[in-house]
């Protein structure tokens, strides 16, 4: 990847369109600052370039289902759901759980969102993303971008603990300690390191080895865990014991709270003590379409529900299911999703930017049926052709889990610390990762190729949330549960859902298969269509022949991750992880 020219990048008409060095250094950036997944399991005895394929496998059972990134915390959540707890007593398990295993992607120091069904069929959307420091101003990362990626002034507030609190308080049935008891025992006793945790320190061991909070757990003895290697936490598990035992308080006006306040201070931040006792999860409203008769309901801004739906609507006439999986319909769901991303830059924290109206309209029947006029079957366009209003590129890593109860009461949830390891700063006296997810925000005055300024709705501001590709989604036929799923992976997360979608309803998949295939993605700007390793090269064609430029994935790449959980026609149930971080769900 060192070497731009020998990137994969297919040109449709050279002569037409001279493409350069500067489409591969957009596509490189796209890559390069979203967390990669390594596609294929690594062996511990052998170079990272000498990968195995990882077998993963559907979990089948007959009341319910978890789906994780990775195995233990999958069990944990299945094991939560065989002692009586319902499904966001099982999420709030296996969030904490995975908090501890992968904490380059996830953990209290972060948030997400939580997309709740009841078992009598209502709807609850629980935003609990971080929020900028009430000291920030919009220009704060102008003259160093970078800021916002690495170090203090990069860590919003993290408002995991807040979600899972009121999601709890709301709606779970075990008690708050019991919930976390399985993350502590696993920080305590140690866990063993999963092949993608290998990839990651091996990745980050050189800013690590300068820290010894970091490589007193990742490093021990000096030298990197490796696949198998068992891992301690053990300051963490102090920290969850005390917010099991004297609750999320601790974590928001406690000393917890004062500790993680003081290290972010020593670093140069702005967080106040006053930042974390006013932070707030938020209820918020949820959005749903129907797709070929089915039931499809996500989250509002400042998630990118709303792309995922006007998408839905846009090819819900096309009748993929018909023709299948061809050259026509391929080049149409990626218009789709340009059409889509377009309307993502208008689009913000909805507490700050008013403009509900203006996303009502966008996720219509009415409206695709305007906007599906536009799409034409014989060539793709360059990017103003599709509207966009700003420029909004978001580059993180992130968890999700998908579970299902013996009552069909579901969590689709999306945590996140954002890029590898957050902001690298590791409170020494909690072992709390924080975030760095500032980055979400857009930085003003910096106009892209296309002359596109980043967008206004997503500048940082106090108290404000920024913008995020998480998707969580639920879907229903004829009013019974059917499909809970959602992704990780940054800008790629709402197609990534969407491919898995289009493969259980349209393509008739399994659901390993659905969450395991190739996958497509176009988030319009750069103007390229990214597929994965082993994507049919008849279809790229296709795509080359209507003028889209393709960039092939390197075989050992992945960006994006995708969890799901099916209730099938004879009230079985089976749920999947994604093979791309190498986990695998449980059922029972």
């Amino acid at each position: 990847m060192n070497d731009i020219e020998s990137l994969p990048l297919i040109k449709p008409d050279i002569k037409r369109r001279q493409y350069n060095r500067c489409i591969s250094v957009a596509i490189l950036f796209l890559l390069g600052s979203t967390i990669t997944i390594a596609c294929l399991l690594y062996k511990t005895d052998q170079p990272l370039e000498s990968p195995v394929v990882f077998k993963g496998r559907a979990a089948r059972g007959a009341k319910g289902a978890v789906a994780v990134e990775a195995e233990e915390c999958s069990n944990v959540g299945v094991d939560i759901l065989k002692q009586g707890g319902n499904a966001v007593d099982a999420a709030i398990a296996s969030t904490l759980c995975i908090g501890v295993i992968d904490s380059f992607a996830t953990g209290i120091g972060g948030g997400g969102f939580m997309l709740i069904r009841s078992p009598n069929g209502t709807f609850e959307f629980i935003d609990f993303r971080e929020t900028a420091p009430d000291a920030s101003t919009e220009d704060m990362f102008v003259r160093d971008p970078e800021l916002a990626k690495i170090g203090a002034l990069s860590v919003a507030i993290p408002g995991e603990l807040r979600g899972l609190e009121l999601a709890h308080k709301r709606h779970g049935k075990l008690s708050w300690n019991e919930l976390f008891a399985p993350a502590i025992r696993i920080a305590r006793n140690g866990f063993k390191a999963t092949p993608l945790l290998e990839v990651r320190v091996k990745t980050e061991e050189v800013w690590m080895r300068k820290s010894t909070e970091w490589s007193d757990v990742y490093l021990p003895n000096g030298v990197a865990v490796k696949q198998g290697d068992i891992v301690k936490r053990p300051t963490l598990a102090d920290t969850l014991e005390i917010i099991a035992t004297k609750g999320a308080d601790e974590f928001y006006q406690g000393d917890i709270a004062k500790s993680l306040v003081e290290t972010i201070q020593a670093a140069g931040g702005i967080v106040t003590l006053e930042d974390f006792q006013s932070y707030q999860p938020v209820i918020r409203r949820t959005l749903s379409t129907y797709y070929n008769g089915r039931k499809v309901t996500t989250c509002s801004e400042p998630t990118s529900g709303p792309v995922l739906l006007s998408v839905l609507n846009l090819i819900e006439r096309f009748q993929f299911k018909v023709e299948g999986l061809i050259g026509l319909n391929l080049h149409r769901f990626v218009e789709a999703f340009k059409f889509g991303y377009a309307f993502r830059t208008e689009m913000g924290d909805p507490d700050f930017v008013h403009n509900e109206e203006r996303v009502d309209e966008m996720t219509t029947k009415d409206y695709a049926s305007k906007i599906r006029q536009r799409i034409t079957d014989g060539t793709t366009h360059e990017p103003l052709y599709y509207n966009p209003k700003f420029d909004h590129v978001e580059a993180h890593g992130t968890m999700h889990l998908s579970v299902v109860d013996e009552n069909d009461g579901a969590v689709s949830l999306t945590s996140t610390v954002n890029l590898v390891f957050g902001s690298h700063i590791m409170d020494a006296k909690t072992g709390i990762v924080l975030n760095d997810q500032m980055d979400d925000f857009s930085i003003p005055n910096t106009p892209n190729q296309f002359g596109l300024y980043p967008s206004e709705f997503n500048y940082v501001g106090p108290g404000k949330r920024p913008l995020s590709s998480i998707t969580p989604t639920i879907i229903e036929k004829d009013n019974k549960l059917e499909i809970v799923i959602g992704g990780s992976g940054g800008s790629m997360i709402p197609t990534a859902t969407l491919n898995g979608i289009i493969n259980l309803l349209d393509y008739n998949k399994d659901i390993y298969s659905a969450v395991a295939a190739p996958r497509i993605h176009h988030q319009l700007l750069p103007n390229v269509a990214i597929t994965e390793h082993g994507f049919d090269t008849r279809l790229e064609k296709e795509l080359l022949l209507r003028n889209h430029t393709v960039f092939q994935l390197p075989a050992l790449m992945c960006v994006s991750a995708v969890q799901a959980v099916r209730r099938l026609p004879d009230g079985s149930i089976e749920a999947a992880s994604d093979p791309r971080k190498m986990g695998l769900a449980a059922a029972y």
